[in-house]
């Protein structure tokens, strides 16, 4: 996947050209990036170009670590509620 098919509207490109960002401003641009990414594009597919095209090069970037951590497979969901959750069993 190219570069400009993964971040079309250069959301990570700018994080990555913004001095003194920081990892919280980074969380936030990656969602702006998550939620408009394009019906029909592979998010993972995405995120390995985006990585490979500016996290390999600048590895201590802030935006390289969401990226990163994007990949990473979600926690199991902790049940909560129930019986057990009210009485503290």
């Amino acid at each position: 996947m190219q570069v400009e098919q993964a971040d079309p509207k250069g959301l990570v490109r700018e994080s990555y050209r913004i001095d003194g960002i920081t990892y919280p401003e980074c969380r936030s641009i990656f969602m702006d990036w998550a939620l408009s990414v394009p019906i029909g594009v592979d998010t993972p597919d995405a995120l390995r170009a985006l990585i490979a095209h500016y996290a390999m090069p600048q590895p201590d970037h802030p935006m390289s670590k969401v990226l990163h951590e994007a990949l990473l497979p979600a926690d199991a969901p902790k049940r909560r509620g129930g019986r057990s959750a009210r009485h503290g069993v």
